[in-house]
């Protein structure tokens, strides 16, 4: 099959949906599939056409990384996804903004159009009572919708009687995410945490530094923070006022091969997220087998339970601490790893996720 991808970030861009949409264009290619990446130039740089992997990257200016910004990426990247639409057997909007690009592109055109619905923004979007219904119209410009969690499907379907969203957890690459040596040296006596984590106020990092007293109270610890944002200089500082600057590392935003390594060099991960789809950070952290303490917000309450961590409530740092010192002291944290990575082979690699993918777009050309 030629397969077309629209998406308005993709890697060196950092992220859940950037992740996903790499390793499932990868694995479609593995498996003898043409795949075309219609995306935007969202760094200084970098190439407008470029084949990576064997995947044929197409970058089009992206003005500002705002709603405004990427519509008018959707409508730049219009005449390109028109091109190649006409060799592509199936289209593919990754995200709600690539429909009406991809749909246009597609006019005239019997080809199908499949979307996967990521991330918070569809969330917030479609509980605003004005935007909900043209939000509504523009899924039903799909012929097939995935989402990342149940809690997108769910409101996905309840934006028009006509609309069917399948859930489709984010797979990983479990050949690349898997236990390895760690790359950062460390202290034989102290536990080190991972939060691997943009430094937004979404991803609620705020919340795991205020924690980071009472935890180290019970426990000898440490802490790596992966990831970079606006809130990095702010945290930095509230880190050095709590006494704890010399337990936090803040080591900003580092390229996805790194990650394995990264990951491995701690003990446990947290993610205090405020709001999340299905994380695929905290899938890869259960690949490297690792355990995860979770706020319970959005997707992640489908991936971890007890038998991999724990979950504690949003925006409570109290919470967060007890359920970490908790999981840090009961002695289970290697039985947690091994059970999170024997789920993500069964239920979340990328070979299921591609199996899934090539079934549906095979099934759409059957009509």
């Amino acid at each position: 099959m030629r397969i077309l991808v629209h998406c308005v970030y993709y890697p060196p861009e950092v992220g859940g949906l950037e992740s996903h949409v790499h390793y499932l264009c990868r694995g479609l290619v593995a498996r003898g599939h043409e795949v075309a990446v219609v995306t935007s130039v969202s760094q200084p740089g970098l190439a407008r056409r470029e084949v990576v992997g064997g995947i044929e990257i197409h970058r089009t200016p992206l003005p500002a990384r705002t709603p405004l910004g990427w519509l008018a990426h959707a409508l730049g990247s219009t005449p390109r996804t028109r091109r190649l639409a006409h060799a592509a057997d199936i289209v593919h909007a990754q995200a709600f903004p690539s429909l009406l690009p991809c749909r246009v592109a597609l006019a005239g055109s019997s080809t199908p159009l499949a979307c996967t619905l990521h991330t918070s923004h569809f969330l917030r979007l479609a509980a605003n009572r004005v935007l909900a219904p043209p939000l509504g119209k523009l899924l039903e410009l799909s012929d097939y919708n995935f989402a990342a969690s149940k809690e997108i499907a769910d409101v996905g379907e309840s934006l028009g009687p006509a609309i069917d969203v399948e859930v489709l957890v984010n797979g990983v690459d479990t050949e690349v995410f898997r236990p390895v040596p760690g790359s950062l040296p460390r202290s034989e006596s102290r536990t080190r945490l991972v939060v691997p984590r943009r430094l937004f106020a979404k991803c609620g990092v705020e919340h795991f530094v205020r924690a980071m007293p009472m935890i180290a109270a019970a426990v000898d610890v440490e802490a790596i923070l992966i990831g970079d944002g606006p809130e990095r200089a702010r945290l930095e500082a509230l880190a050095r006022d709590l006494g704890v600057s010399d337990r936090v590392s803040f080591l900003g935003a580092k390229p996805h091969p790194e990650m394995p390594a990264l990951l491995c060099s701690g003990d446990m991960a947290v993610f205090p997220s405020l709001v999340e789809a299905t994380s695929v950070a905290a899938i890869e952290c259960m690949s490297c087998e690792l355990p995860v303490a979770a706020s319970a917000v959005g997707g992640l309450p489908e991936i971890i339970d007890d038998e991999v961590g724990g979950l504690f409530p949003p925006a409570d740092p109290d919470a967060l601490a007890a359920k970490v010192i908790e999981l840090l002291g009961d002695g289970r944290l290697a039985e947690r790893g091994a059970t999170g990575r024997r789920r993500v082979l069964a239920s979340w690699s990328n070979e299921r996720l591609v199996d899934r993918h090539v079934e549906v777009y095979r099934g759409l050309l059957g009509r």
